[in-house]
């Protein structure tokens, strides 16, 4: 927090200044409003003495969000956020797990999509209610732990586990483990996935602001054969690692976040993913350790995201009240 305070004075008189500043372009060519001019200006004046410091140490002290606009700025795994919104830790349908990481922030159009998707699914799809994961950090940004994206609030984790009957209680919400459903690399655990996974899966895939909905490979191998391989929504149910016990929406850029780098939308050759795409992800392949190279070298670790490597608008984002 020390550099950041040393640039702390010159862009607060920055943001003052830039009221009334032109309008810039953002990173996809288009003009952006004054309060995102103001960004860009802000983030051009910023110090050179924060542009080597880890971005996740920076964007992870980071406790409140900013007032403000809500913008999402960056990529989903290399940006920041303003304006964010806090998912109610409790709702009628929803209960937040691990309070104390302070992830539970996101872009409004995501918590309204969760609150929706938590509400609909509890009326009509047998689902009592969500447990909600990790979304992202007040301000978003590269995380201390655990996630490469996450970074613009416009990611959040599910968990395959049933909201149970009563309020968890703190400790419970920090202890209790989502429960894997899956049996194998092949197939789900039909002991604990139900079909109330399936049409919750399938809900959500359905929104139009969800672009991607990441689950393990076996689930979307279920999922295939349940629709039949029939449906649009099946499209962006993407296979991935780790995703046994939680799936993960991501939704689109929203259409006021010009400064957000969107990612192309999902299109498998057969429409569906069921296909060549699923055939990979239980194959062999991805799954089978890289060679090692001879002679063998130790292998270093990859270097965190510096500030330098963020998007130049974050730097002011960690200045903003």
């Amino acid at each position: 927090m020390t550099a950041i305070r040393h640039i702390a004075a010159s862009l607060a008189l920055l943001a003052a200044a830039l009221v009334v500043a032109p309008a810039a372009m953002a990173q996809n060519d288009q003009p952006v409003a004054n309060g995102d001019a103001a960004l860009v200006v802000a983030a051009n004046a910023g110090s050179a003495s924060i542009s080597k410091a880890p971005a996740k140490v920076l964007f992870g002290n980071m406790k409140t969000p900013t007032t403000g606009k809500a913008r999402a700025i960056g990529f989903y795994a290399r940006g920041c956020m303003t304006g964010a919104v806090q998912l109610p830790l409790t709702g009628p349908a929803w209960q937040v797990m691990r309070p104390s990481r302070n992830r539970f922030w996101g872009n409004p159009e995501l918590i309204a999509l969760i609150e929706r998707l938590a509400k609909e699914a509890r009326a009509d799809d047998g689902w009592n209610g969500l447990l909600v994961g990790d979304l992202s950090q007040p301000r978003g940004g590269p995380m201390t732990s655990g996630h490469a994206s996450h970074q613009v609030g416009l990611d959040a984790d599910i968990w395959l586990t049933q909201m149970p009957g009563h309020k968890l209680s703190r400790h419970e919400r920090e202890t209790m483990s989502a429960t894997s459903v899956i049996k194998s690399r092949f197939a789900v655990n039909p002991k604990v996935w139900t079909l109330a996974d399936a049409r919750l899966i399938k809900r959500a895939a359905s929104y139009p602001q969800v672009e991607r909905i990441f689950v393990h490979p076996p689930i979307k191998k279920f999922l295939c054969e349940w629709a039949h391989g029939k449906g649009a929504w099946l499209a962006k149910v993407r296979a991935y690692y780790g995703h046994y016990a939680h799936f993960h929406i991501r939704i689109r850029c929203p259409k006021d976040s010009p400064l957000c780098k969107p990612q192309a939308p999902p299109h498998p050759k057969d429409g569906t993913g069921c296909g060549a795409e699923l055939a990979y992800w239980l194959s062999d392949k991805p799954w089978r350790p890289a060679k090692p190279v001879k002679p063998a070298k130790p292998v270093k670790p990859r270097p965190p995201i510096t500030m330098a490597q963020m998007p130049r608008e974050c730097r002011a984002v960690l200045e903003m009240h």
